[in-house]
């Protein structure tokens, strides 16, 4: 996981690049494949992802928008910006790609510039104050007609019981942020309320906790 947000240790992020794909993309990446199908990039279109990380994404969406297209990126860690240079470079996608460290709450890209844009297990690693700004920032640089993709930690659907392992870690989240450092979030609540129009959810877990992926537009 990779974010944006100060209250994130980027050192962190530095430290463990090189080993983030053993570490966690190895559970979240059938979730996050699914996101990027759901997202549906086409040949052409200009995207933006919001926490590349080691750049497993960025490969997906590279390929996707094809020679005619391009894909942009911003991430919190330098470490993983190296990271996924060099594994775009290796296939031969790095001409298509731009990437670059920076604070996704001020997102250094002119309004109405992207046709989509995607963040795959990055939103909840904001504080929940910081996600609207997020949200907001997204809205602003997508076209009148684009669309974003969520995939993130969910809160559990009302009525149903969270189970022992996502009880454990929300309390380790509240107790010790630095260890634990994501949270699972209302992703389609906090859509809704940045006025964006949900078209597609898709419900998942992972380790029995709920992941969700969401599509929706700006209008």
């Amino acid at each position: 996981m990779s974010d944006h947000a100060p209250a994130t240790n980027q050192s962190f992020y530095d430290r463990i690049s090189h080993a983030y794909d053993l570490i966690s993309d190895a559970g979240e990446h059938k979730a996050r494949e699914q996101g990027e199908q759901a997202l549906d990039v086409q040949p052409g279109e200009h995207v933006l992802e919001i926490g590349y990380g080691t750049g497993n994404s960025m490969i997906h969406l590279a390929t996707a928008v094809g020679p005619s297209g391009r894909v942009s990126g911003i991430d919190v860690s330098t470490g993983m910006l190296d990271v996924a240079t060099r594994k775009l470079a290796s296939k031969g996608l790095a001409d298509r790609v731009d990437l670059c460290v920076g604070d996704a709450r001020q997102l250094p890209y002119e309004d109405n510039q992207f046709d989509a844009v995607f963040a795959s297990f990055t939103l909840e690693l904001f504080p929940l104050d910081d996600i609207p700004a997020v949200l907001a920032e997204a809205s602003r640089v997508l076209k009148s007609d684009g669309r974003v993709g969520l995939v993130a930690m969910a809160t559990v659907q009302p009525g149903d019981t969270p189970s022992g392992l996502e009880k454990t870690y929300v309390w380790m989240h509240q107790h010790f942020p630095h260890i634990v450092d994501c949270q699972p979030i209302d992703v389609v609540g906090l859509v809704e309320q940045a006025g964006l129009n949900v078209q597609q959810k898709v419900e998942m877990t992972i380790w029995t906790m709920p992941v969700r992926c969401v599509v929706a537009t700006v209008s």
